[in-house]
């Protein structure tokens, strides 16, 4: 995988990050850059870990900004799930695992999160509701 800093949309993600308030936009989706680069704001309750699914991307970078409070994570490198839910899916980019994860991230709201395909993650776990950004990014090699 290339050097996130040689990725030319991860730069613009970063700008648009830092020009903008993002927990002001509407909740939706926000085109940066067509195909390329764009922002989702969701509004949504945290779950518990247990059943949370992993998912991991292909063709995009993940960047969670949650606003309201605090989010946390269950974390597991990509190569090391052995239990996909389904087939990949190619016109949303993703892939959910059954797998355990082996870690759990807690972040504080404003605090940015780089998901890279190589890495399986669960977001929204918690409790309570959540207003937050997830930012995606095409990746480059």
């Amino acid at each position: 995988m290339a050097n996130l800093k040689d990725n030319k949309y991860y730069l613009e993600a970063i700008e648009f990050i830092k020009a903008n308030d993002l927990s002001a936009l509407a909740p939706g989706k926000h085109v940066i850059d067509e195909g390329n680069v764009w922002v989702n704001i969701v509004e949504t309750e945290l779950r518990p870990v247990e059943g949370a699914l992993m998912e991991a991307h292909n063709d995009f970078i993940d960047i969670h900004i949650p606003f309201n409070c605090s989010e946390s994570y269950g974390v597991k490198g990509r190569s090391s799930c052995r239990l996909p839910k389904g087939e990949f899916n190619t016109a949303d980019d993703f892939i959910l695992y059954d797998d355990e994860p082996d870690a759990i991230l807690t972040r504080a709201a404003g605090t940015q999160t780089v998901f890279e395909p190589d890495m399986a993650h669960a977001p929204l776990i918690g409790t309570g509701r959540i207003r937050k950004a997830i930012v995606k990014i095409r990746v480059v090699e």
